[in-house]
């Protein structure tokens, strides 16, 4: 029976039981892609990865990330958490640099620190931003139980699709109560992997609140959301609002079901990328088995 080396780690956290969980299949060459979707169906978390040789010139490492119901060409914390383990279990030296390899192509990943201190940051794919029109809008609104102007919805591609709520204020995110079975009919409706809202903090060590509903893909809320707040960022880059948070500014998320993560979010005013970072903890070590 083939044995693979494990990690599950917590992702946008200093500590254990604060971030998002990830399971990382380490060398995981022999595995087909049903085989892996099999696995993520299986260890039922937002997303599983996958870490492989790389094929492209240039990358120092390959990944391939699934949620119980699809592969995706990018996810933030997968990317983040991915890195992490790649140092940790050998893949790669230790370096401040390295190049991720994903479907989304060649990602740029800077290391800093080490241990229990270093701090993964993964620069986001490019996004592709639209407006959404009234009727989405509309849908929205009913589906998070807020009122939201066409002008504050936009569906954005960094990898996954997002539908992209700017609801102002941090008091308006924490207080929602959404309608998941509509969201996840939304979701299928747009081919989005799932709803993320945002709003300013008046205060503490975050600047902005962030939540992320994803119930199509079998995940109610997201604890800590990398590609969503990469597409908040890249959304505030493309309307002009970067002032309104900073270029360089920490998202909180996760309170609301039980965690407490924190995503350090850069922008780039000259050329519109983000790079999304934040710490990790590995809560288990093993072998995974399958036959």
């Amino acid at each position: 029976m083939p044995t693979f080396d494990f990690l599950q780690l917590d992702v946008f956290a200093s500590r254990l039981l604060e971030g998002n969980p990830l399971a990382v299949v380490i060398s995981a060459d022999a595995l087909d892609g049903p085989t892996m979707q099999r696995i993520a169906r299986w260890t039922n978390l937002s997303e599983t990865t996958f870490l492989l040789r790389p094929t492209q010139p240039g990358a120092d490492y390959r990944v391939r990330i699934f949620t119980p119901r699809q592969e995706l060409p990018f996810a933030g914390h997968p990317s983040v958490g991915s890195a992490y383990a790649a140092i940790e279990t050998g893949c790669v030296p230790v370096q401040s640099e390295l190049v991720q390899e994903c479907a989304a192509g060649l990602l740029p990943v800077a290391v800093q620190g080490s241990g229990a201190t270093r701090t993964i940051h993964v620069q986001a794919p490019r996004a592709r931003i639209d407006r959404a029109d009234a009727s989405l809008a509309a849908s929205l609104s009913d589906a998070l139980g807020a009122e939201l102007p066409a002008t504050a919805v936009h569906p954005i591609d960094n990898g996954p699709l997002w539908l992209v709520c700017d609801l102002g204020q941090a008091r308006t995110v924490r207080a929602l109560a959404p309608d998941l079975s509509a969201i996840a009919a939304l979701c299928l409706a747009h081919g989005a992997v799932g709803v993320s809202v945002f709003g300013a903090e008046d205060g503490g060590d975050a600047a902005m609140a962030v939540r992320a509903f994803c119930p199509a893909d079998g995940i109610p809320e997201d604890p800590v959301t990398g590609s969503a707040n990469a597409a908040i960022g890249a959304l505030l880059h493309h309307t002009g609002d970067v002032a309104r948070y900073g270029g360089r500014y920490v998202a909180s998320q996760g309170r609301e079901v039980g965690r407490d993560g924190r995503v350090a979010v850069a922008i780039d005013e000259a050329s519109g990328t983000v790079t999304i970072g934040g710490q990790c903890a590995i809560g288990v070590r093993g072998t995974f088995a399958i036959d």
